[in-house]
This record gives C-alpha cells, structure tokens and sequence, in this order.
C-alpha cells in the first residue's frame, strides 16, 4: 500500500490553492464537434440528445430562444453563450410560431472531422451562430456537472466581461473564415467560453452548488484537494483528518454532512477516477495501476473498479463506451 498521509502539514503550498479553481480541471475538452449555423427568417431547430456531452451555442448575428423542457426558455443574442449541461434534447427557434426542423432533416456540409456548416429557413431577417458539442476527459466531470441546471445562460455585457466579448468576436470571426490553424484556436477558446460560463453560475448560485460548496469549507475543501490531487495515496480517516486539523469524529461528520458521501466513499469513488483517467490516456496496464492505487492484485481493482463505475476496466481500454461524436 501507499504511505500514509497523516504528515501532510497544513502549510503546504501545494494545498493553498482555489478549491473551485481546482474543480474546474475537471472540464478539460477531450473533444468537441463544432457547427456554423446560417439561418433566415422563419427558422427553428430541434436538437437531439446527446448523452455523456455538453452543448453550447453562440449567436453572432441576429438572435433566438433556447427552449429545453423543464427550464425556463433564454434569448439568445450577441453577447450570450448558452450551454445545455447534461446534453438533453432542446430547440432553437428564431421566432414565435416557427416550426423547428429535426437536425437530421437539415441541410448541411461536412467541412473538416470536427466542422461542419449548417444553412436552413425561409429566407427573412439572418441568423448566425456557432454551435458546439463537448465531451470532457476527467471522468469525475460528471460529478460536477450533476448539480448545474438543465440550461445556462450567460450574458456577457457587463462592463468586467470585455475579454469574454472579445472572444466571442474572435471566435465568430474564425468560425466564419476557418483560415489555417482556426479549428484549434475555436477549441479553445470554446474551451475558455465554456469554464467561464460554468464559473458565473456557481457566482451566481452558491446556494445551489451540491457538493461543491463543501469546496468553500476550510477544512472540508482542503481535505476534498489533498483527494483530488493524490489519488494514488493510502488516504484513511485518520490521515485526513490529521492532514487538516480536525478530530477523527468532527471530521466524518462534517465531510458527510458537506459532500453528501461517507470520507472512505469518497476516497474509493476518486481513485477509481484517477483509474480511468490512466486507462483512457496513458493506456496503462491493470497491473501497473493497481499497484499505483494500492491494490494487492489486479483482480481486486478490477472488482473495486466494477462495483464503483458499473464497467469492467477492459471496456474503458476498449473505448467501448465512446459514442460517435457527430451533430
């Protein structure tokens, strides 16, 4: 097994650090399937759902509703990033009493793997946008994206958000050229787009924050970044609770009561994320990982990894459940 962590002095530098900030990294692109949408008057789109993805659309020129069952609908225009956390199924429409079209039923063009050009409606009052679909590599991005709503809608126009208006330009212009080199910068900056929209809805809502509002905790949060940051330790109540100056007992309590999930839990859930995160990038062994997160055998990670995920490690290898990632 790992050496016990009970050492770990609260000074550290590597600890200071922004609990939110440090949740964030969770939501590195591992891809991201991008549409120039040209619309006229009247139009209207409806989107399928896409599981384990995130969407989000920008409207350059012109403007729209997104409407998405079960939220309150939001105008989109100039100035606005709209993301659909959780990928479910949801409309864009240009203007009241328009019929949206299916996705599949509208005409588009295949520019690159990763770009496509999207041109539909009945030739009124124009329509621009870009349109994305994002997968994350972290697979604990999940767990923070379980506590945001079904839409967000952010709006840029505040006097602060200068630079995120003038990435918004700076991607509506390259979306409309695509000179060389353009789809790299457009990931990321849909990357930077999509951070920060996620970053002011946890401003605005603290209250609705789940789990991450144990982040806030001084103690709680910095005992969730001694896990995040080093999966590969032997971490047991004791250590943390030493780690960050509390007793055994207050400890457990309060971690509970703040992440919704007993210490050890927890500590098991994230080393088996770290585990797929070495499956899928590094494609390392079973035995090389066990061995890293402190199991005795490969057989006994592979139980640990089934019974906390729901899948064997050989189907993370595999890339078995990979979706096509198309619009």
């Amino acid at each position: 097994m790992c050496a016990a962590a009970s050492n770990v002095p609260i000074g550290d530098p590597w600890t200071t650090v922004d609990p939110l900030g440090d949740a964030l990294h969770m939501l590195r692109m591992s891809g991201v399937f991008y549409c120039r949408s040209e619309f006229t008057a009247p139009w209207g789109l409806a989107l399928p759902p896409f599981d384990h993805s995130m969407m989000f659309h920008v409207v350059t020129e012109g403007r729209c509703r997104v409407e998405v069952e079960g939220a309150d609908s939001c105008l989109l225009q100039p100035g606005t990033v709209a993301l659909i956390p959780h990928g479910q199924g949801h409309r864009l429409i240009g203007e009241p009493g328009a019929v949206p079209v299916a996705l599949v039923d509208a005409p588009r063009e295949l520019v690159s793997p990763r770009y496509e050009l999207l041109r539909h409606g009945g030739g009124g009052a124009r329509t621009s946008m870009l349109c994305g679909l994002v997968r994350f590599d972290h697979p604990a991005a999940g767990d923070l994206l379980r506590v945001l709503p079904r839409v967000i809608c952010h709006d840029v126009t505040a006097a602060q958000a200068e630079w995120t208006r003038s990435t918004l330009r700076f991607v509506a212009a390259e979306a409309l050229s695509l000179q060389a080199g353009g789809e790299a910068l457009i990931i990321r900056l849909a990357d930077i787009l999509v951070l920060d929209t996620v970053r002011s809805w946890f401003a605005r809502h603290p209250e609705r924050a789940g789990w991450l509002g144990a982040l806030r905790d001084k103690q709680i949060g910095r005992a969730l970044t001694l896990i995040h940051r080093n999966p590969d330790r032997d971490w047991t109540l004791g250590s943390l609770a030493s780690g960050v100056g509390m007793s055994r007992s207050a400890f457990a309590a309060r971690f509970t009561e703040l992440v919704g999930t007993p210490v050890i839990q927890y500590v098991t859930r994230w080393k088996m994320h770290a585990a797929e995160l070495s499956l899928r990038q590094e494609r390392a062994s079973l035995t090389d990982i066990a061995d890293r997160l402190g199991y005795s055998s490969e057989a006994a990670f592979s139980r640990a990894f089934k019974r906390v995920t729901g899948r064997s490690p050989g189907s993370i290898k595999r890339n078995d459940d990979v979706p096509a990632f198309r619009l």
